[in-house]
């Protein structure tokens, strides 16, 4: 990042055009100062001047000034190689109001680009008058970027202590030559990886979840098989590696000065790996020197980011085809070969290296992340073997918040005392799911976990718990948790969904003002957030504002028909106002649209049956039972389905179907008795 002059501006301002998705814009200078004519948050084109040129190669970006301290980023940016301009995102018309277009909060530098390209950046945003006061000590990236504040080093090195050999590791400098692997990656992590700061007052920590919650490879931002999927970076694909299980760190194969490799091609990998046993045309398959016989392009495949930017996936894995064929994941093989199936491909991987493969903890990865009757067994030997990368047990943990059996709850509780902190954050966060009685002591002394990511996920999970119901021996740590997290909440409100999550946190606390409050503020930055419209919705509805509360809903249509998690929710507050016509109807198109939650079917047949449509209330349990074969829940309405039409033999199949999936819950005593089912 550098001021704009003839020396640092690579674009061509020389009074050009470029038009790309129905946007034409103009390039030029007045005097010495540069502008670029475009498309502004009204739909009509302004003069903007370029504040700072951001970036050098492969790409050059250029940033705006707007009133509030902000600071933007144009979508036109410049093409170092080929010397044009061109528009990061091609074949997206983003209207001028979208949250996406580069006058709005997803292309604001302060938020999203400056802590990393600056040096000491604070970003300084108020949160009453929604402005910044962003400042850097060094506009670059700089020596202390890395190594820390440098006048403590330059204080030794100048005194008496140094000059007679009073020596101190490290100089007073972070990063010195004996710094170990987890220091060194986590230095490098909060700008190579997709990461959130917990706040701006740092801890100095070799933790690294004392300042920043890394992304674990879930299949939202990755594939299912933990491949990179969006703009993922670094950092999550390394911790997956085997590369990283062995010692290896960034500064193995990279010029932490320069960031370029330390040795040419595969010369990079024979480092370690024996020239004669894997630089060879018996173990690559394809002639010596070519393209195909690069280390890089089988075990590290690229994706282009930001419209020109080439990125290799650092996770080191060997081509599986035999995965794509089963489960639909990419593999290294199909970048090259696209006019072959992936039937074609697994079948060269089997004449080449036989019909076995060495395990990789994808093969569970995949059916785990599909979250259906099969997750929980998969989830669990990833959790239980000793030689998955703790990432992927962090992401597993994750995975079982959304299982809610004993068996998914007595494993997370198992995991509380891990020695990882982002195995212990995504227990808490998975234990949300299920009812506070089952964890309100095991979380209590995470509470004050000598970690800061881990102990405002517990604070987090412990604002749901009557303070009167709060064991005396947590409350103190509590209140000190609960005030790191409601700090971190509000560091991230310049960000649309910080709005969101801190209005989650006000609807927890029962805060209906505050919570509407954020609600509303994210939603300007975002009008597209239906999870911020859902839970608006759903203040609403807590405080009987009911119309208000369908307003929100329709609002939520109109974004996304097709979320059959909106009719859902419409079906049930139609449902408690006693509308049953309107409920009904919505709880239809929530299953003509596909729903897989199991409550959609319960409510709805229990519904059915309320209005003597028994019947109908059959069908949709047993739709529901087939998508969710192990919800006792859709048993129990069925059962009592049955006893409805006087089938009492149906209904007494199904009762022992649940007396043998949940023989102790207090709910179907009543049912089992009046059966004669007896323990």
């Amino acid at each position: 990042m550098l001021p704009p002059n003839d020396s640092t501006v690579k674009g061509d301002f020389n009074n050009v055009t470029f038009t790309g998705d129905g946007v034409t814009s103009r390039f030029f200078k007045k005097g010495s100062k540069f502008y670029i004519n475009t498309e502004g948050y009204d739909g009509k084109n302004h003069d903007f001047e370029v504040k700072y040129i951001f970036g050098y190669k492969p790409l050059q970006q250029y940033l705006v000034q707007f009133p509030g301290g902000r600071l933007q980023v144009p979508r036109l940016s410049w093409d170092i190689n080929k010397k044009k301009w061109f528009n990061q995102y091609p074949g997206q018309k983003i209207p001028s109001h979208d949250w996406l277009h580069w006058t709005g909060n997803a292309q604001n530098w302060n938020t999203m680009c400056a802590t990393c390209h600056s040096t000491n950046l604070r970003k300084n945003y108020d949160i009453k008058t929604d402005r910044y006061k962003t400042s850097y000590s060094i506009i670059n990236v700089s020596c202390e970027s890395c190594h820390g504040a440098g006048k403590l080093h330059v204080d030794y090195m100048n005194s008496g202590d140094y000059k007679t050999g009073n020596k101190v590791v490290g100089s007073y400098l972070k990063l010195s030559k004996h710094t170990g692997q987890t220091e060194l990656i986590n230095s490098c992590a909060p700008c190579h990886a997709r990461i959130s700061e917990i706040n701006g007052s740092h801890i100095e920590s070799k933790e690294i979840m004392d300042n920043y919650i890394p992304q674990i490879p879930d299949s939202e931002f990755f594939h299912e098989d933990g491949q990179v999927k969006d703009e993922d970076y670094i950092y999550t694909s390394f911790l997956q590696s085997k590369m990283y299980s062995k010692g290896v760190s960034c500064i193995n194969c990279h010029n932490p000065h320069s960031t370029k490799l330390k040795l040419a091609g595969n010369l990079t990998c024979t480092q370690c790996h024996l020239t004669n046993k894997y630089d060879v045309s018996s173990h690559t398959f394809h002639p010596k020197g070519t393209p195909a016989a690069q280390c890089v392009n089988c075990h590290m495949p690229g994706k282009v980011f930001m419209g020109n930017d080439l990125r290799h996936d650092h996770g080191f894995r060997v081509p599986r085809p035999d995965l794509s064929v089963k489960y639909g994941t990419p593999n290294a093989c199909s970048n090259c070969h696209k006019d072959k199936s992936e039937k074609v491909l697994a079948s060269a991987i089997i004449k080449w290296y036989g019909p076995k493969r060495k395990y990789h903890f994808a093969e569970d990865l995949i059916p785990g992340s599909r979250l259906d009757a099969n997750s929980e067994m998969h989830l669990q030997k990833l959790i239980d073997n000793k030689f998955v990368p703790k990432i992927i047990k962090a992401t597993a943990t994750f995975y079982l918040g959304s299982i809610q059996t004993q068996t998914s709850l007595n494993t997370l509780l198992a995991r509380l005392p891990s020695k990882e902190a982002q195995i212990r954050y995504r227990t808490l966060k998975s234990l949300a799911s299920f009812p506070a009685e089952n964890w309100i002591n095991p979380v209590g002394p995470l509470l004050s976990d000598k970690v800061r990511a881990v102990r405002i996920a517990a604070a987090d999970l412990y604002i749901t718990i009557p303070k009167e119901q709060i064991p005396a021996q947590y409350a103190k740590p509590f209140f000190t948790s609960q005030m790191e997290l409601e700090k971190s909440l509000k560091y991230q409100t310049d960000f649309s969904t910080g709005n969101v999550m801190l209005a989650d946190y006000y609807l927890k606390l029962k805060d209906y003002a505050n919570a509407e409050k954020f609600y509303l503020r994210g939603l300007k930055k975002d009008s597209n957030m239906n999870y911020a419209l859902l839970n608006l919705s759903a203040t609403y509805n807590a405080q009987g504002k009911n119309t208000k509360a369908l307003k929100v809903l329709d609002l939520a249509i109109k974004n996304d028909p097709n979320n059959e998690r909106i009719y859902y929710n419409k079906a049930l507050l139609y449902n408690e106002i006693n509308n049953l016509k309107e409920a009904e109807k919505s709880f239809t198109k929530a299953v003509e649209l596909k729903s897989m939650n199991p409550k959609v079917y319960y409510n709805y047949g229990l519904l059915l049956n309320k209005i003597n449509k028994h019947k109908e209330a059959e069908t949709v349990l047993l739709k529901g039972i087939n998508i969710n074969t192990s919800d006792p829940e859709l048993y129990y309405a069925l059962a009592y389905v049955y006893l409805r039409m006087n089938i009492t033999s149906k209904a007494l199949e199904v009762a022992i179907k649940l007396k043998q999936m949940d023989p102790d819950n207090p709910n179907y005593q009543q049912l089992f008795q009046s059966l004669g089912i007896l323990k």
